[in-house]
């Protein structure tokens, strides 16, 4: 695939294509791209004319490309630039893309009612709000300590748009924050900062350790039966990355054994995104100190067509030949270099 930052594209006469089978394409999304740029869906049209559209289109505006392009149509499309609606990259059939596309993801788009997400799950978890119903609906009452955030540690593995939000409320509430980015740097007011190379050092420091980080090969299983060892006995862990971060069998366990320890988990090992049934392989939802939702951390009103503006706008870019967030490396996700890219 090619760089987004090699040359100028005019974007006078682009064809924009929609191929998301889900919410409208609105006034926002044609204002971020200018009255020059033809914006089409395939969404429900006929075979013939869908092949026509493809055929012309500069830029490919997608949520699941895997779903929403045909196998037959992949390789051979014209695009130059592909759009990802979603936040994440992980599930893209990275040797299926159009040969010449840039590839990028919508980074940022749902951080804050993600963030607003792991601050409840967090709190919920500290103050112990579901062991505690549990018991009362039980008939047991049981005036149990709960704990502060105000005051503990809290390490954000993932320091980008999510990790961010959510460190700005923690920080609100009085809480310290140790950050992992892939530079070792931010300008954002923290305690520590550091890269995946400080991993031990933050899990041993934290309280409360919140993963927001892609799935990429260096993240797969990233934390693991002795990543999990190296935390505090009663510390929270939350998850709104992606479930394979956490290594599933290893997770179990050590909530199993250590019954201090508690975790929210909002996404997990296998959802129906990815073609399959929601299950796990482990009686997660079983456990007292365990919270769960169905990966719907962003999902609030309005948040699509915000996102999808915020993708229109970094088409945009693209075709001004400007700066675009979010490229996507293939080498990242593959085991080894696409061919062409």
């Amino acid at each position: 695939m090619t760089s987004a930052g090699n040359a100028r594209h005019g974007s006078g006469g682009a064809t924009a294509v929609v191929t998301i089978t889900f919410g409208p394409v609105d006034a926002s999304m044609k204002e971020a791209l200018g009255p020059d740029v033809e914006l089409r869906s395939v969404a429900g049209v006929p075979d013939d004319e869908r092949s026509r559209i493809l055929a012309e289109s500069d830029v490919l505006f997608c949520w699941n490309f895997a779903r929403e392009i045909r196998p037959g149509e992949r390789r051979t499309l014209p695009a130059r630039f592909v759009q990802l609606v979603s936040a994440g990259a992980d599930h893209l059939p990275f040797d299926e893309l159009p040969r010449r596309a840039t590839v990028a993801s919508n980074v940022g788009a749902y951080a804050e009612p993600m963030a607003e997400h792991v601050l409840a799950m967090t709190l919920a978890l500290l103050k112990r709000l579901p062991e505690n119903h549990a018991a009362l609906v039980s008939g047991v009452w049981n005036q149990n300590l709960t704990r502060w955030l105000s005051g503990s540690v809290c390490g954000i593995l993932g320091f980008g748009g999510i990790g961010k939000a959510t460190a700005r409320r923690f920080r609100a509430l009085g809480a310290h924050i140790y950050a992992v980015n892939t530079s070792g740097r931010t300008d954002e007011p923290v305690d520590f900062v550091g890269t995946l190379d400080a991993l031990d050092r933050v899990l041993e420091s934290s309280d409360v350790v919140v993963v927001s980080l892609p799935l990429t090969r260096r993240t797969l299983g990233l934390i693991g039966a002795a990543q999990l060892g190296r935390m505090k006995p009663d510390a929270v862990l939350v998850n709104v990355g992606r479930g394979p971060i956490v290594d599933e069998t290893a997770l179990y366990e050590h909530l199993r054994s250590h019954p201090e320890f508690s975790a929210g988990i909002d996404t997990w090992w296998g959802e129906p995104f990815h073609a399959r049934q929601f299950h796990v392989d482990h009686p997660f939802l079983d456990l007292p100190n365990v919270l769960g939702s169905p990966h719907n951390s962003a999902l609030v009103p309005g948040i699509v067509e915000q996102a999808m503006a915020l993708a229109a706008a970094n088409i945009r870019r693209f075709l001004d030949g400007e700066p675009v967030t979010g490229v996507v490396r293939p080498e990242d996700y593959a085991e080894d270099d696409l061919p062409g890219s």
